[in-house]
């Protein structure tokens, strides 16, 4: 926001255009505990009770074309922290959604569109993701006490189906060995699926509601294919 946006002639506002906005925007008293929870106030003169206000004097364009909601992590601290329960998180992503598909930040925007093509956001072959999973099967299995290690792909009747962040995939890829570490200390049955396995859903963060459906209903297919139990989403 520039020093000129900030200077609102509020008698050209309509103030009832985003009246029907349910998400209690009009309690906010302007105490600032969200700010100082926010993590990533300040940054481009991003607070979250100023884009509150907005949305309460009904600056939905303003909102909508403003980067900030775009700086917010939508980690949820400051609607945890709201005493009038505002819901913050969900005004963001509803400014998300009112955006152009083709206006959203470049990494979203395109990470969703190769998801909803591929089945992830990075666009990775099935057998590439596969030989990744296994190379890392065979690193832990050179470990002490993990010398009968597998990754069990596609597994029928699994008590577990875990999807995997992609980053998991692609830099940080020892961060998976902890949690099948503790799944094999424990016994525990578990299962990857080979296609759409992408725990990551853009579609939330963006607004694209259809898009979350989407990506969520896969994940749904799975447990059911597959028979599954119980699902480790940990995104």
């Amino acid at each position: 926001m520039t020093e000129a946006d900030k200077r609102v002639n509020l008698d050209q506002l309509d103030h009832d255009s985003c009246r029907s906005w349910d998400y209690s925007q009009d309690f906010c008293v302007t105490c600032g505990i969200c700010s100082s929870m926010c993590p990533v106030s300040g940054i481009d003169d991003f607070d979250p009770r100023k884009l509150v206000r907005m949305i309460s004097l009904g600056m939905e364009n303003e909102a909508v074309d403003s980067r900030w909601p775009w700086i917010c992590t939508m980690c949820g601290k400051c609607e945890a922290s709201c005493p009038m329960e505002i819901k913050i998180s969900s005004i963001v992503r509803k400014i998300r959604s009112l955006r152009e598909r083709d206006e959203v930040p470049g990494i979203l925007h395109k990470g969703l569109e190769t998801a909803l093509k591929t089945g992830n956001n990075l666009g990775l072959p099935k057998e590439d993701f596969e030989f990744i999973l296994e190379d890392v099967a065979e690193e832990i299995a050179e470990e002490p006490s993990f010398e009968n290690f597998t990754v069990e792909i596609d597994k029928k009747g699994a008590n577990i189906l875990t999807t995997i962040h992609n980053k998991l995939v692609n830099t940080h890829t020892d961060d998976l060995k902890h949690w099948w570490k503790i799944f094999h200390a424990a016994g525990e049955d578990w299962t990857v699926p080979s296609e759409n396995w992408e725990g990551t859903n853009w579609g939330l963060f963006t607004g694209d509601d259809e898009a979350m459906k989407k990506m969520s209903g896969r994940i749904v297919d799975h447990m059911k294919n597959l028979g599954a139990k119980n699902l480790l989403w940990p995104e």
